[in-house]
């Protein structure tokens, strides 16, 4: 294992009815001890009643990001469409700096289609998401490096999806970090593709962070097998129950090894 075992919790902005809740949950899920607090960018709920209370992504991001002082935060993911990418880099820079260097930059090609419908945007096809995906990152890349100040480091960018001839060529030419909801098998599949994406953009893919939904401390260790260092549980509202987290970051920290000490 290259790199030590995280854990992830998603505070799923939906069914709270006062954000309260959540900034409560964001505190509760700082002092259990997760590495990474992600949102999600939907506009409406995706379980339960769809006409239930819901928040919006990134400007919760920035009271994430000044609320906590340890953990690392971002979305899992932003949908693509949803935003121009020049000024989705001057957010993410802004949220970079106001967190102290702790942004995670996910990204996705969008999905569920009310979100789309709803606040007038194109929804299109899978290829024509994908395609806009290609643009943003490139257009987000770019931008990045003309922004005054500039990021306080190289923000990681996290991917998320499994297509195996676009999204994660993506992932080899961008990605810090790679999201999928793939089980075991088809993992191994796809990380034998990102690997062949790799070799043809000039990419080590082991700098790539594999990062899955939290499959139960009973079969974490088989993804960490297959090269998944992140997992991540997701909690939604109103409650925002942690022990399903709780019981993730006792398991990360009876795997991942003890620092090592007394080297001179």
């Amino acid at each position: 294992m290259s790199r030590p075992v995280r854990i992830g919790v998603q505070l799923q902005p939906q069914h709270a009815p006062t954000y309260g809740l959540i900034r409560d949950a964001v505190l509760r899920s700082e002092d259990a001890g997760v590495d990474i607090v992600f949102n999600w960018d939907h506009f409406f709920p995706l379980t339960g009643d769809p006409a239930g209370a819901h928040f919006e992504c990134w400007t919760m991001l920035g009271a994430f990001a000044e609320q906590t002082e340890r953990v690392e935060i971002g979305a899992l993911v932003t949908g693509g469409g949803y935003r121009n990418p020049d000024l989705l880099a001057d957010m993410a820079r802004t949220v970079d700096h106001i967190s102290g260097g702790r942004l995670i930059l996910g990204l996705g090609a969008g999905w569920f289609e009310r979100d789309y419908d709803e606040y007038g945007y194109d929804f299109g096809t899978p290829g024509t998401r994908l395609a806009l995906l290609k643009e943003s990152l490139e257009r987000l890349t770019a931008r990045l490096g003309k922004l005054n100040p500039a990021p306080t480091r190289e923000i990681p960018i996290l991917i998320g999806g499994g297509g195996e001839k676009k999204t994660l060529r993506l992932v080899a030419q961008y990605a810090h970090m790679w999201h999928t909801f793939a089980d075991l098998d088809v993992l191994a599949h796809k990380n034998k593709v990102l690997a062949e994406h790799c070799d043809a953009v000039g990419t080590d893919q082991s700098r790539i962070e594999r990062s899955v939904q939290w499959p139960g401390a009973e079969r974490a260790a088989e993804f960490v097998a297959a090269g998944v260092t992140t997992f991540t549980v997701g909690v939604s509202g109103p409650s925002y129950d942690l022990s399903e987290v709780i019981g993730a970051v006792r398991w990360r920290d009876e795997v991942n090894p003890e620092p090592v000490t007394g080297i001179a």
